[in-house]
């Protein structure tokens, strides 16, 4: 009844998980529901088959002592009994160290950062240089071309591929300034210059600053499409900036990027590229179109068919069809001069240039104008390297609140990872509480009393004591998939407190005395099946606690 008991309070504790929403809902609910549904069969075996299969295998039999089970428990035992005494005796000394390892704890959580989920390392590189807003095709290739040639001299890397712009079906919209500068590295094994994936960062960084006016984010395939769909931002963090004026959007970009630049961990800073795009403005004389009897939905077709091409006719090959355009030879449509020198037809003959009825200047304009639940907005792209997620932001979020002073109808919002992490904390904060009272009201109603109700409940803060310690040991902050660890903890924590406490009712209804002596008995008889609970969980887990493959960090 205590196992059945327990393994109802573990499918409980997934309650949490199958809870969560959105990106970490997808991750995390096929794990959940797999580990709930397989508990569920083994309840049902567990009650069924085990019982009529034991009948049948199992006989009664003297057991020997050389059995090398029986000789391991005799050892653990050997060892565990002068502990048990000892504590029976330490009895205020124990209990006041627990409390205090557990306070230590709680400390250290507290100032443990955080992160949605730890960064899969994908074995390859995506590195984005952001040119300048308008830079055309031909000079995008030939820079692309030079960080190739640079990346390519460095041992690690197996081959490069740069993709520029959109493709014939746009369903990543990127203008020819924007670039994917994909790293295929090799084998860990053979890299000879660096030993971690942050320190070949570095140095591509390094190695690609001979080119000028050119900044950069290094990220990886999956990683970048995942952030991407997140928040429309490919870094792992992005700092939304909202309002109205594009220029004021774009001057505050900058303030808050030269404001968190020496932020640590903060990495690959840039601004959304959203103004300075070159433009040729014409501004229409109205008086002068009046006086020559022209007017300006005629001057706009000239200029379109004289640069960009009008549409006259079309031409057929074969069963081929193609648009005859007409348009000024490539000689003629260069330069702001073509445009001033452009001949317009008077309505009575004659003819006279653009420049004789319009202001013709170049022009700086909004290179793009992006927006979110209809409000303009600027992204700052952070990546974060070499620190958590949860502290780098912490760190903006403080300069930015100090340093940088936004006008009215301004605001900030931080989205990418931090996003996911701060949807799934909510969720947590609501569904774990929910899942932790339902433990307690079953374990009242199984043992009729609020005291060995509470005790049971004890081992639930105690146990997470060991988490806590060894993430910090190995300098791993707190994730959502430590998170779900602790979750399936607290239902083995409750497992183990059940089959001590029945083993101690059990004494008890046999007349025993309810001193020192019965607990010792009592916890010395289910030193094998709470050591077995424990001991099997953690098997269960080891192969993913060692595992190095890809993946292996979530």
């Amino acid at each position: 009844s205590a196992a059945i008991f327990g393994q109802l309070i573990i499918l409980i504790v997934f309650i949490p998980i199958l809870s969560l929403g959105g990106v970490e809902g997808k991750m995390f609910k096929p794990m959940a529901m797999t580990f709930s549904f397989a508990l569920l069969g083994a309840l049902f075996f567990g009650l069924t088959f085990i019982p009529a299969f034991a009948s049948l295998i199992i006989k009664p039999y003297n057991q020997s002592d050389k059995n090398i089970s029986k000789r391991i428990l005799q050892l653990i035992t050997k060892l565990y009994d002068p502990v048990i005494h000892w504590a029976m005796n330490s009895k205020r000394m124990v209990v006041s160290l627990s409390v205090i390892v557990l306070i230590a704890a709680v400390l250290i959580f507290s100032k443990m950062g955080a992160e949605f989920v730890p960064i899969l390392d994908e074995g390859d590189f995506v590195i984005q240089p952001v040119l300048k807003t308008g830079t055309s095709l031909k000079k995008t290739i030939e820079i692309t071309t030079k960080i190739e040639k640079i990346l390519l001299d460095f041992p690690e890397v197996k081959q490069v591929v740069s993709r520029i712009g959109a493709a014939e079906v746009p369903t990543d919209p990127m203008s020819m300034e924007e670039v994917d500068v994909i790293v295929i590295l090799n084998p860990k094994d053979q890299w000879v210059t660096v030993k971690t994936k942050d320190e070949l960062a570095d140095k591509f960084k390094n190695a690609l600053s001979v080119i000028p006016n050119m900044e950069m984010e290094f990220t990886q395939p999956i990683e970048m499409r995942f952030n991407e769909l997140i928040s429309g931002a490919r870094s792992d963090v992005a700092i939304k900036l909202f309002g109205d004026d594009l220029d004021l959007l774009h001057q505050k970009a900058n303030e808050i990027k030269r404001a968190i630049i020496n932020v640590k961990g903060a990495a690959d800073i840039t601004v959304e590229k959203t103004t300075a795009l070159p433009q040729m403005l014409v501004k229409y004389d109205r008086k002068k179109l009046a006086l020559y009897g022209l007017n300006i939905v005629d001057l706009n077709k000239v200029i379109t068919m004289g640069f960009l091409g009008s549409k006259v006719g079309s031409i057929f090959e074969g069963e081929k069809k193609f648009d005859l355009v007409l348009r000024l030879d490539k000689s003629n449509r260069k330069d702001i001069t073509d445009l001033k020198n452009l001949y317009i037809d008077l309505p009575n003959s004659g003819k006279i240039t653009l420049s004789e009825v319009a202001d013709i200047s170049y022009h700086k304009g909004a290179a793009k104008i992006s927006r979110e639940n209809t409000r303009r907005r600027i992204n700052i792209g952070v990546n974060v390297r070499n620190r958590d997620l949860q502290s780098v932001v912490d760190d903006i979020k403080h300069i930015i609140d100090t340093q940088v002073k936004l006008p009215v109808g301004y605001s900030i919002m931080y989205g990418g990872q931090y996003e996911n992490l701060q949807s799934a904390k909510k969720r947590l904060i609501l569904a774990v509480p929910i899942s932790l009272l339902l433990i307690f009201v079953l374990l009242y109603f199984a043992f009729k009393s609020l005291k060995e109700a509470l005790l049971i409940y004890t081992a639930i803060p105690f146990a997470t004591v060991g988490g806590i310690l060894f993430l910090w040991i190995r300098d791993l902050p707190f994730s959502i998939s430590a998170g779900i660890g602790f979750i399936a903890l607290f239902g083995i924590a409750v497992l183990n407190g059940i089959i001590l406490i029945e083993v101690l009712k059990e004494f008890k209804n046999k007349g025993l005395k309810n001193d020192d002596n019965l607990i010792i008995s009592a916890v010395k008889s289910r030193l094998r099946p709470v050591f077995l609970t424990a001991l099997s969980t953690a098997f269960g887990f080891f192969p993913m606690a060692v595992s190095t493959g890809a993946g292996a960090e979530v």
